[in-house]
């Protein structure tokens, strides 16, 4: 049984677990190994733990947690960055570790970040993807339509990604966990 909640600031390290197992399987191939390999747990929490400890930056996070596995995935959004893309909000983060991917918790985890978005006031959002991701398959199938490319810079090194975007979240993906009516 998955259970879709609000993160805290005690989720940070298996926010952090999380971040990092599906970084080293999902851009193994796609970002420098030196990028990859100096990826560090106590390092993640700390930066998940303070993002988390504000409480008025204007953003969610979402966690999906199994009653035997603990944190799988997580999510967040916000205002949309740095953009002159007509999107108001975006999906900053949503990973699922490898194991449960293909179950439905993605979708699930999608759903009910838009639905934050939603609540925030936001009608619209966009994700972007680094374009070598078979993520960009996933958000294709959940309804985004692609919208943009860009070169990224990250850690010295410039990453080709895609956006893709939702025009209007009301109908885009069937709002599900803790933000979801009713």
């Amino acid at each position: 049984m998955i259970n879709l909640r609000v993160a805290t600031a005690s989720d940070a390290a298996g926010i952090a677990r999380v971040y990092i197992d599906t970084w080293l399987s999902a851009y193994a191939g796609i970002i420098p190994d030196h990028i990859l390999l100096a990826l560090s747990h106590d390092g993640e929490t700390a930066t998940w733990r303070r993002s988390l400890a504000r409480t008025d930056d204007g953003s969610v996070v979402i966690v999906a947690e199994d009653s035997a596995e603990g944190i799988v995935a997580f999510g967040s959004g916000a205002r949309a960055r740095g953009t002159d893309l007509p999107y108001e909000g975006e999906v900053h983060t949503l990973y699922v570790v490898p194991d449960f991917q293909g179950r439905g918790v993605g979708r699930r985890l999608l759903g009910s970040l838009f639905s934050g978005l939603v609540a925030m006031g936001y009608r619209s959002a966009l994700i972007w993807v680094l374009e070598e991701n078979p993520a960009r398959f996933f958000y294709q199938a959940m309804g985004g339509t692609w919208i943009a490319v860009r070169n990224e810079r990250f850690r010295g090194t410039s990453l080709p990604e895609m956006a893709f975007g939702w025009p209007d979240l009301n109908t885009a993906v069937a709002p599900i966990g803790p933000y979801a009516a009713g």
